[in-house]
């Protein structure tokens, strides 16, 4: 199909179940919303950093694909904001005021989408090396035959990559020299999943109630988690390049390791101060996350995975770290429940663990 018309369409199922999420009133139709809207979601996540991978210059690549993280920033922000808003009303617009702000980004990327070229490195893995060529100069390549010699280059580049994974299948990501390509490309999302990030972003609001603090004042840290998440990722724009994705990893890694022990820590002391001070580190959390690790998998998971594997390789990165997040939403809410284990934000010392064997 291509890049370009498989974005269209799964953006098309987006809209469809988006609207089974908001009319729902039973479990099932909400479910198969949920199911579908997933499905329309996982396809985006690997499309669109292959897409970004094959039609951005080199030296704007680290930028290009810290800007998916952004999404991944904005969209939680935004779902704060109305959360701030409608959290404390007592009908079923608190919740779908959330489902309904999907149509808002849906729609503001099918605006654009019909303006996007198509991806010049597919259209010339399939011999169509006019639509190639028309695609190249829209893309800046207009220039008396530069668009023919960077289509050379990329004839050239997949045809080397070729006789190096023949067949293009799934199982090339495992064999000879891909297989490091695919450990080292797939495991910084795998290590975004495992460095408690779910706990900080996905439960924060629910442990400031449990530790005593109101409804909205629950949402308005919320909001500011946001905030300094998004404003971390902008930082990590021009990071990328000057530092480099490798020691900006392991350095933010570093820094993620002493705040979560100081977040596990405040929480052992169990005062109102320690309490407040854990979700101080939480928010903190947050802003090094994004201008570290947060950003940088997606750099590492583009540019590392070979042209005729990128779809492939980000397709498996992306199915591994919804691995964990699913076994990971299932274990923790028996970690930190008062009528389970009752961990609370000590939690943060087994996650602290777990991201320190990676």
């Amino acid at each position: 199909m291509g890049r370009k018309k498989t974005i269209i369409t799964v953006l098309a199922i987006s809209f469809g179940s988006v609207s089974m999420e908001v009319v729902s009133t039973t479990n099932a139709l909400f479910c198969a919303g949920k199911l579908l809207n997933g499905f329309a979601v996982g396809v985006l996540a690997a499309v669109c950093p292959t897409y970004i991978g094959e039609v951005t210059p080199l030296a704007l690549r680290g930028l290009f694909t810290c800007l998916i993280a952004l999404a991944y920033t904005v969209g939680p922000f935004v779902a704060s904001l109305i959360l701030n808003s409608t959290g404390s009303v007592d009908n079923r617009w608190a919740y779908r005021a959330v489902f309904c702000s999907q149509y808002g980004f849906s729609g503001t990327a099918a605006l654009f989408v019909f303006f996007m070229p198509e991806s010049p490195w597919w259209l010339c893995s399939k011999e169509r090396d006019e639509k190639a060529i028309r695609s190249l100069n829209r893309l800046g390549y207009s220039k008396d035959g530069e668009a023919e010699k960077r289509l050379a280059v990329i004839k050239l580049t997949l045809e080397q990559v070729r006789k190096e994974t023949e067949g293009a299948s799934y199982l090339e990501c495992f064999r000879k020299s891909n297989l490091r390509r695919t450990i080292i490309s797939i495991a910084p999302l795998s290590i975004q999943a495992l460095c408690g990030v779910i706990f900080i972003a996905g439960y924060s609001t629910y442990f400031a109630q449990l530790a005593g603090f109101s409804t909205k004042t629950s949402f308005q840290l919320f909001v500011g988690l946001q905030v300094v998440s998004v404003t971390g990722n902008v930082i990590s724009w021009s990071l990328i390049d000057r530092v480099g994705r490798r020691n900006l990893t392991l350095w933010g890694l570093s820094f993620l390791t002493v705040i979560l022990m100081l977040a596990g820590g405040t929480a052992a002391a169990g005062s109102v101060p320690s309490i407040k001070a854990c979700l101080g580190f939480m928010i903190i959390y947050g802003f090094f996350y994004n201008m570290t690790i947060g950003s940088t998998a997606y750099t590492i998971l583009t540019e590392n995975a070979t042209s005729r594997l990128r779809v492939k390789t980000i397709a498996i990165g992306v199915a591994v770290q919804n691995t964990w997040y699913t076994m990971l939403s299932l274990v923790l809410p028996y970690l930190f429940n008062p009528d389970k284990a009752n961990l609370g934000a000590k939690v943060c010392f087994p996650l602290n663990s777990v991201q320190n064997l990676n």
